[in-house]
């Protein structure tokens, strides 16, 4: 149910706001990949679900890309 809702919200949203929501995603991503290697992450699963939200806003914005066309 989250991640439908989370989807619901993306869709609502503007390219450039999809954009930013990306730029932040990939930066926490990169942030929770150097937690990991100096073993300061407690909670690893975190990684996985950022990389799917990553895809996920990807994802909509090809569906943009492809309705504005």
């Amino acid at each position: 149910m989250k991640i439908n809702k989370y989807v619901e919200d993306l869709k609502t949203k503007s390219a450039t706001e999809l954009n930013e929501e990306l730029v932040a995603a990939k930066k926490e991503l990169f942030n929770l990949r150097f937690q990991n290697a100096t073993n300061q992450l407690d909670n690893t699963s975190r990684i996985k679900e950022v990389r799917k939200n990553i895809a996920r806003i990807q994802t909509v914005i090809s569906e943009l890309s492809k309705a504005s066309k």
